[in-house]
């Protein structure tokens, strides 16, 4: 036996899976998933083949002439849960089976929990390792394959998924939707939502699908992405997935995008109604190349999906907006990265770019280290050999491990191949397995960042910044990222009372500064961060802003909220947001 990834029951001296058919009922009244999942292997099995199952109920195995399989259902261990065993001898296996209560990657929504108020809704989220809890699997992202599903539902909802969509039938009160996915992916990006759903096309390649009271808010933001994929295009070649689909999610979703190939899910937080959030669009474009084009074999190399990622969104950006709005977006990053590395003080191994997550849940240690420290090594090596240089090296790799998953070993030898004149102008060691960010790392400028600055000494100094009128989103964002988590009270209101942050629609300037009122103590905006609590379910706002009010010594109002909200929040936010409240942890957030 020869176990690779942390984080799987995968054996690589067993044969890995090429394709599965799935065949799956939606039941809304058990809140389960029941039918049969059909794995082909790329060489017969002979004996023994292991697969990761995160508790699904197994009723029967069966090989490709129908008879039974002798299986066995091993505890495992906390972290990849049970271990299903299976006695095969064949490059075929047929898997019956149902989804636990509570399956991690599946989240069922009562009708009161979604935008009409009148149908339920289901949706996966299977990052990181919880396509255990949907199909039988070698759950980790170095087994790439493909999937054919045909998915039954009720007839008056409709099926969507990050895949080709083959065709629907009826049938008396029940519907059946067939998908397929013609590459390989790893199983974190098998995605699907039922519910309520509508669309509008945007371009020749894209479309939005979204509850239908949330549909022209969600074509209007959006409408721009096919500049976004010409940009992307010509950036890193071109795209290899057919369709770029968007799906908005309900609140409950607990991130701000998801890169499921084919179809992208956001965050409805999203919507400002201003289309100053669309670089979150722009990151899980970028992961159509870096990501899921390109993928790390292990959540131990996940910098190397995240870091490449955040580079290349703010080159997109870069196209779109300018220079000035990505040294903006790079401040933010900063921000983001300092807090994290101060977060892990006491664990700076998870601070390095090439980790060891053994015995980890990777939800639990999830930060933006791999995404921005990746970011700005990749800034760094830009720096040292020019960007031409550097634009070859990025168009190299993508083609050269096309539909591939990787580690950083790996990349490291492509780069010591790839860019021989990067060799002994940049402390390798320091920025893949040392902690923190190194010291030669890039540091953002701007004109635009030297004015938010002036505005954020002005504050430091109990002046309120004399207008608003020059600001953008971005550099609003920048301004509250800059100042101090605490301030004096009197501060606070005047903020408050000119600006109105706590009810601005952009909801990066909302949370960012109801967290730094929160950390003062400022309990005239309590109410609206505790609404703020209850209507959203991103975990990047729900932290920072739990965190917040703990700080400030509102621990019962955080609790009482909590128990409000949980059944609303994604099983993955609470878990995360339960966890601390039981740390009774009174760390102050940096957002």
């Amino acid at each position: 036996m020869a176990i690779f990834d942390p984080h799987s029951h995968a054996d690589d001296q067993e044969p890995f899976t090429q394709h599965i058919e799935l065949e799956l009922r939606v039941d809304f009244e058990s809140k389960r998933l029941a039918g049969k999942a059909r794995l082909q292997l790329d060489r017969p099995a002979t004996g023994s083949l292991c697969l990761d199952t995160g508790k699904l109920e197994i009723r029967a195995a069966e090989d490709h002439q129908g008879k039974p399989v002798a299986f066995a259902v091993e505890p495992g261990d906390p972290i990849r849960g049970p271990r299903l065993r299976l006695a095969l001898h064949g490059a075929e296996v047929t898997i019956h089976y149902q989804t636990a209560p509570g399956a991690t990657a599946l989240q069922w929504l009562d009708p009161a929990q979604t935008a009409d108020g009148q149908s339920p809704y289901v949706f996966t989220q299977c990052q990181s390792i919880h396509a255990r809890s949907v199909f039988p699997c070698q759950d980790s992202p170095r087994v790439r394959t493909r999937f054919h599903v045909k998915l039954d539902v009720p007839r008056a909802l409709e099926a969507v998924m990050a895949a080709k969509a083959i065709g629907r039938t009826e049938q008396g009160e029940r519907a059946v939707a067939e998908f397929r996915m013609e590459q390989p992916i790893p199983p974190y990006l098998f995605a699907f939502a039922v519910g309520a759903i509508g669309y509008q096309d945007l371009g020749p390649r894209s479309r939005v699908y979204a509850e239908k009271p949330l549909l022209a808010a969600a074509a209007y933001e959006f409408a721009e992405v096919d500049a976004m994929i010409l940009a992307a295009e010509g950036l890193f070649g071109p795209y290899d997935w057919e369709r770029f689909d968007l799906l908005v999610m309900p609140p409950s979703f607990p991130f701000g995008g998801m890169e499921n190939p084919r179809l992208t899910f956001l965050t409805p937080t999203l919507l400002a109604g201003d289309r100053s959030l669309v670089n979150v669009l722009g990151h899980e474009l970028a992961h159509s190349w870096t990501g899921n084009l390109i993928t790390n074999a292990t959540m131990n190399d996940f910098w190397l999906n995240e870091g490449f990622t955040t580079y290349a969104e703010r080159r997109i950006l870069e196209v779109l907006e300018g220079k000035d709005e990505v040294q903006l977006q790079l401040v933010l990053g900063l921000r983001g990265l300092e807090s994290d590395v101060a977060r892990f003080k006491d664990r700076p191994e998870l601070t390095r770019l090439r980790t060891t997550l053994e015995g980890l849940d990777p939800d639990e240690v999830y930060s933006r280290i791999p995404y921005e420290k990746g970011c700005f090594f990749l800034l760094r090596l830009e720096e040292i050999v020019g960007r031409p240089v550097f634009d070859r090296f990025l168009k190299a790799y993508i083609q050269t491990f096309r539909f591939q998953s990787i580690d950083t070993t790996t990349f490291l030898r492509f780069l010591d191949e790839a860019l021989p004149e990067a060799r002994g102008k940049i402390d390798l060691a320091a920025w893949i397995d040392g902690p923190g960010l190194p010291s030669d790392a890039p540091r953002p400028r701007s004109a635009l960042l030297e004015k938010v600055e002036l505005a954020v000494k002005a504050c430091e100094q109990g002046q309120i910044p004399a207008t608003d009128n020059g600001f953008s989103a971005s550099e609003w964002q920048v301004f509250l990222s800059l100042l101090p988590r605490k301030l004096p009270l009197p501060v606070c209101e005047a903020l408050e009372g000119r600006f109105h942050f706590s009810e601005s629609k952009n909801a990066e300037i909302r949370i960012g500064w109801l967290t730094i009122a929160a950390c003062s103590g400022y309990t005239a905006v309590f109410p609206a961060a505790r609404t703020a609590l209850l209507s959203i379910g991103r975990m990047k706002y729900l932290r920072p802003l739990y965190l917040g009010l703990l700080s400030a010594g509102a621990r019962p109002l955080a609790e009482a909220t909590f128990a409000e909200a949980e059944k609303r929040y994604h099983p993955v936010a609470q878990a995360v947001i339960g966890a601390l409240l039981k740390s009774k942890t009174t760390e102050e957030p940096r957002t």
